[in-house]
């Protein structure tokens, strides 16, 4: 699964990288002016599910449904509220879908089908169990970061949605919910015995067919979820201060000396 993970990159440079056309604030995707990058959030180095987060995603501007699908760059919601969800809280249950059921899982086969996203990443935390004990006797758990062995970023695949909140009006800003999720797949073997399932990764060459919101064929869309190639991340020990969704900051990321690693 994902959990947790870092991404420190500023909308500049996400415009760049993924060669975004509008940049749009939290609630406002669909064509907002330049000016809302002020509100995308800062560098986040311990993300948590209900955090928002950068996604870039590809549908007309908003108020416009019959223009071209433009390329956004946008802020969401971790966790994904199904549109006929009556309780948004469900989100933070809904933070990943897996590979193999997303086509068919009634909370994701529409998302899966129209909405799907990027979510830009530094790389991502996971927790392996040691031999070590606690003081309560329950085994201590190691943090480790996997990102890419070339420094890059990743894309992790994601799913989006849209909740009306039927309690308030139409011209609320807070009156939908932008939300989205992480997919997951079996890991590849360099990061796969710390967990068995990893994000879901979109290369470049695949990146305007993941993000064409035009109905495509499940086969067809199956058929981009690729594994990330082997050899291509790497995993290193970090401080358990990443444990605490309270700490944040770049120090997370520090490889942790090896006297200290939990074993």
């Amino acid at each position: 699964m994902c959990g947790r993970y870092a991404a420190s990159r500023s909308p500049d440079d996400l415009v760049e990288e993924f060669e975004v056309d509008h940049v749009a604030g939290l609630g406002r995707p669909g064509g907002a002016s330049q000016q809302a990058a002020s509100e995308h959030p800062a560098p986040n180095y311990n993300v948590a599910p209900t955090d928002p987060v950068s996604a870039i995603f590809t549908r007309p501007p908003r108020g416009e449904p019959d223009a071209p699908a433009v390329r956004q760059l946008a802020v969401l919601r971790w966790g994904l509220v199904p549109s006929w969800a009556r309780d948004p809280s469900i989100g933070s249950r809904l933070i990943n879908a897996r590979t193999e059921t997303v086509a068919d899982k009634p909370a994701f086969r529409k998302a899966f089908a129209r909405r799907r996203c990027l979510l830009p990443a530094d790389g991502y935390y996971e927790w392996y169990g040691t031999q070590q004990r606690n003081a309560k006797g329950k085994p201590v758990k190691q943090p480790f970061f996997i990102r890419p062995r070339d420094g890059g970023s990743l894309a992790m695949a994601g799913l989006y949605e849209i909740w009306r909140d039927p309690a308030r009006d139409d011209d609320d800003p807070h009156a939908y919910r932008w939300t989205c999720t992480v997919l997951t797949t079996s890991a590849e073997d360099d990061v796969g015995h710390l967990h068995d399932r990893m994000p879901l990764l979109v290369e470049p060459d695949r990146w305007v067919d993941w993000l064409d919101p035009r109905p495509q064929a499940t086969d067809a869309l199956v058929g981009l979820l690729v594994p990330a190639a082997p050899g291509r991340l790497e995993a290193y020990p970090v401080s358990t201060e990443v444990n605490s969704v309270r700490n944040n900051g770049a120090h997370l990321l520090d490889p942790l000396p090896p006297a200290e690693v939990a074993r």
